[in-house]
């Protein structure tokens, strides 16, 4: 009777009934956002990048399997979760809007912070975002800020539109505008791998950090109170213990040397 009882009550644990419910996540992201995630060259059905490292190791300690498809542009990636196909966004800016469709998880996974890249013989005079209305700048079209300063840069700033980073810094480099506005790490990368460190510099500090969040579909059979607590719980213990940061940086050297590699540049 003993035994019986005690593998009644493990079989009506919160993780067994959660195991028993759902032991396998389908996640998807942007395919175009590196180092947070992006498409694995060596395998395009699949995505790749910081993002994903993350999720799989928080996936992991809560007994999960994950797998993190490419479901196409940002716009499919959504839908897909939103519809329930997929469970998990993995990159996601919060939007009011998609609050009836998506769980929001917080904290974020990523601060992606924003800064002012300029020629490291400017003479661009920053100390703020506003000092910026002066001068031209440019920004690509896949970036995504806050709803407040996105509002700022279309206010107040004089933007050229680039298709991506790639053309953004070399508008930068050419003189054709006076800075860029990119990603710390996205913008480190670029500029290593386009072999512009020493033309490139990243002044001051962040105009804008955007949240870039793990959202969960209202319509996944793996939504629950359950998951969600402990995915809020190891979000939030993962920049304590320093992994955030590391795998960032790993992915920063992964993405470089793919660019590289597409490049024909000899590796560093």
């Amino acid at each position: 009777m003993v035994k019986v009882l005690a593998c009644m009550a493990a079989l009506l644990s919160p993780l067994a009934v959660a195991a028993g419910k759902c032991e396998r996540l389908v996640a998807t992201g942007s395919p175009d956002a590196p180092p947070y995630s992006w498409q694995d060259p060596q395998d395009p059905a699949h995505l790749i990048g910081a993002n994903v490292d993350l999720l799989r190791q928080v996936a992991g300690e809560l007994g999960l399997k994950v797998e993190v498809l490419n479901a196409g542009r940002r716009d499919q990636a959504l839908e897909e979760v939103r519809s329930g196909r997929m469970d998990v966004l993995l990159d996601t800016p919060l939007l009011v809007e998609q609050l009836t469709a998506l769980d929001y998880i917080h904290p974020a996974l990523q601060l992606n912070e924003y800064l002012v890249w300029t020629r490291h013989d400017a003479t661009l005079a920053f100390e703020g975002p506003a000092d910026l209305a002066k001068y031209q700048g440019s920004l690509s079209e896949k970036a995504r800020l806050t709803p407040a300063f996105s509002a700022f840069t279309k206010a107040q700033l004089k933007l050229v539109p680039a298709q991506n980073l790639t053309q953004a810094f070399q508008k930068l480099v050419l003189g054709q505008v006076d800075y860029v506005l990119a990603g710390r790490y996205s913008g480190m990368a670029m500029a290593q791998s386009l072999g512009m460190s020493n033309h490139l510099i990243a002044r001051g500090l962040p105009v804008d950090r955007p949240g870039l969040y793990l959202a969960l579909s209202h319509n996944s059979a793996c939504n629950d109170a359950w998951l969600r607590g402990q995915l809020a719980k190891k979000l939030t213990e993962l920049p304590i213990s320093g992994a955030s940061e590391a795998v960032l940086q790993r992915n920063v050297e992964r993405w470089k040397a793919q660019m590289q590699v597409q490049a024909g540049a000899p590796k560093q």
